[in-house]
C-alpha cells in the first residue's frame, strides 16, 4: 500500500466519523493501525540498510556484501565482494618475508530449503610483505567471486580464518534474484560501487553502509524484470539526504539531551532533503540493468531509492541506505583528523584555538606541543599518543552509526576508560562497570537507547545518563591522559 493511499484512507474516515458510532470508529482506527503496520513493514522491509563494521578485538576484520543479477542469457549470478583489513591478520617470518595466510568461505544457501546449500567453495588468502608493515596496516585486501545459481532467495555466510591464529570471523547477508522468465515485474538489490579519485581506478564495491570520502564518484547499479506487461514502466529514482547528530559527545557532568534535540534522535528519517530524482521510461520487455553516477557528495546520511508508477498492488520499491564520512575512515591519517577527537582532553579555549589553525604542518606541531608539553618524556608521551589514537580507531569500528564511532557517548567512554570489565545489558540499557563493586558510582555508566535497533532504525545509539557527580572522575581522567599516567593505570 502507497503513502499516498493511506493518507486518502485516513483522510475518508476521519472525515465522516461524526456520522459514525463510536464501536466503529475504533474498529477504524485499528484498522488502520494494522494496515499502516503492515504498509509500512512492506516498506522498511525493502530497506538495504548496509552492514557495519562488526568489529571484535583481535579478531580478523571481514567486510562483506553480496549482489544478486540476471546475466545477458538469463542465468543467475551471485557476487560476493569481500574486504579483508590487512593489519587485522597475523604475519609470521618465513624466510625474507612477513607473511599472513588464511582461508576465505563462502555457502551459499537456498533460503527456501535451509538444507540445500548451494555452494561451499574456499579460497587461499596470502598476504607477504618485506617489512612488515602490512601488520599495522587498515588497507583492505580484496576477494571478488561470481557463482551461478538458479532465481531464488538465498544467505550468504562468509567465513574467514586466519591461519597464524585458528581465529574465525563470519558474515552473513542475503539475496534475492527474481525469475528473468516470470510474469511479475521485480527490482534486484542496489548494489553501491565507489571509484577512488586515482588516475585509472575502477569501481569497487562498497561492503559497509559507511563510505570513505576518497572517490571521485559513487555508482548505483540495480535490475529491473520487466515481464508482465508490454506497456512501458515507469521508474523513478531519489538520492535522498537525512538530518542527522553530527555533534562530539559531550562532557559527562553536563546536562542530559532533550527528547526533542537531534542528538536525541540521531537520524531524523522524516526529515529529508531530495539531492536528486530521476525518472526514466522503460518500453521493451526483457531485463534491464540502470546505472546511476555520482560525483562526490558531502558527509552525512543517504538512501537511494527506486519505485514505479504502477498501481498500489504492483508497485515496485527497492532502496539502500549509506553515510559518507572522511577519507580515511575508520583510521585517522591528516592532521585535522587526529586534531579531532582531542575534544576529550582539552578545555574549550584550548580546542577552538587547535581547531583555528588550518596550515596542516602547523596543526600537526601545535598536536605534538600538546602533547609534550604535559608529558616530559617523548617516549612515554609517545606510548601514550599511540593508545590514544588506537581507541579512538576501535571506537569508530565498534560504535559508528549516523555518526563517527568516536564522537558517541560510547566512543567517548572506551577512548577515555578503555574497555569497560564487564558489562550488563538490558531492553534499552547497559551498563559499563569498570571495577567488582556495581554501587560504586565512579565506576559504573550507565548507558539508556532512545529507540532500540530495529529494522526501522537500524543503530544502536545508546546515550550515556550524564551527572554533575562525574565532574571529578572525568577531571581525574582526563589528567590521566594529560600527563601519561594513564599508562599505569593499564
Amino acid at each position: 500500500m502507497s503513502l499516498s493511499f493511506r493518507i486518502v484512507f485516513i483522510q475518508y474516515y476521519i472525515a465522516n466519523m461524526n456520522n459514525l458510532p463510536s464501536k466503529y470508529i475504533l474498529k477504524i482506527l485499528l484498522v488502520q493501525l494494522v494496515l499502516f503496520a503492515a504498509c509500512s513493514n512492506s516498506y522498511v522491509n525493502n530497506i538495504d540498510k548496509g552492514a557495519g563494521y562488526k568489529y571484535i578485538p583481535g579478531y580478523p576484520e571481514l567486510r562483506v556484501v553480496a549482489s544478486g543479477f540476471i546475466e545477458q542469457d538469463n542465468t543467475a549470478s551471485i557476487n560476493i565482494a569481500s574486504e579483508i583489513v590487512e593489519g587485522s591478520l597475523v604475519y609470521k617470518r618465513k624466510n625474507s618475508l612477513y607473511q599472513a595466510e588464511g582461508i576465505i568461505e563462502y555457502q551459499i544457501i537456498d533460503l527456501d530449503n535451509s538444507n540445500n546449500v548451494v555452494s561451499s567453495q574456499q579460497f587461499p588468502v596470502v598476504l607477504t610483505d618485506t617489512s612488515n608493515k602490512l601488520s599495522y596496516s587498515q588497507n583492505t585486501h580484496k576477494v571478488e567471486r561470481d557463482f551461478i545459481v538458479t532465481p531464488g532467495n538465498f544467505k550468504i555466510v562468509t567465513t574467514l580464518t586466519d591461519n597464524n591464529t585458528g581465529k574465525q570471523i563470519e558474515r552473513t547477508s542475503n539475496v534475492y534474484i527474481p525469475d528473468p522468465d516470470g510474469e511479475v515485474n521485480n527490482i534486484t538489490n542496489i548494489k553501491i560501487l565507489s571509484k577512488k579519485t586515482l588516475e585509472n581506478a575502477s569501481y569497487d564495491p562498497v561492503t559497509t553502509y559507511v563510505i570513505q570520502n576518497d572517490f571521485d564518484s559513487l555508482k548505483f547499479v540495480f535490475q529491473i524484470t520487466n515481464n508482465r506487461s508490454t506497456d512501458p514502466l515507469t521508474i523513478n529514482t531519489r538520492l535522498l539526504k537525512f538530518e542527522s547528530d553530527t555533534s562530539i559527545a559531550r562532557p559527562m557532568n553536563f546536562n542530559n539531551y532533550g527528547p526533542s534535540s537531534i542528538e536525541y534522535k540521531g537520524i531524523d528519517y522524516s526529515d529529508e532533503i531530495e539531492v536528486n530524482t530521476n525518472r526514466r521510461v522503460l518500453t521493451n520487455q526483457g531485463n534491464v540493468m540502470i546505472e546511476f553516477a555520482f560525483p562526490n557528495l558531502d558527509r552525512g546520511n543517504y538512501r537511494f531509492e527506486v519505485s514505479s508508477g504502477l498501481d498500489t498492488e504492483n508497485e515496485l520499491y527497492k532502496a539502500r541506505d549509506f553515510s559518507i564520512k572522511s577519507k580515511n575512515y575508520p583510521s585517522l591519517r591528516t592532521p585535522k583528523e587526529l586534531a579531532k577527537p582531542l575534544y576529550y582532553l582539552m578545555s574549550k579555549n584550548e580546542y577552538e584555538d587547535l581547531m583555528a589553525i588550518e596550515d596542516d604542518t602547523e596543526l600537526k606541531k601545535a598536536i605534538d606541543r600538546f602533547w609534550l608539553s604535559n608529558i616530559n618524556n617523548s617516549q612515554i608521551a609517545k606510548s601514550v599518543v599511540e593508545l590514544y589514537y588506537q581507541r579512538v580507531e576501535e571506537a569508530n569500528k565498534q560504535f559508528s552509526n549516523f555518526k563517527e564511532g568516536w564522537k558517541t557517548d560510547r566512543g567517548m567512554m572506551y577512548i577515555l576508560f578503555g574497555s569497560p570489565w564487564y558489562v550488563d545489558v538490558t531492553l534499552n540499557r547497559t551498563i559499563w562497570r569498570y571495577s567488582y563493586n556495581s554501587s560504586d558510582p565512579e565506576k559504573n555508566f550507565v548507558f539508556v537507547a532512545p529507540k532500540l535497533k530495529n529494522k526501522f532504525f537500524p543503530f544502536e545509539n545508546y546515550l550515556l545518563e550524564r551527572s554533575s557527580d562525574y565532574y571529578t572522575v572525568q577531571y581525574q581522567q582526563i589528567e590521566f591522559w594529560r600527563t601519561g599516567l594513564i599508562m599505569k593505570r593499564l
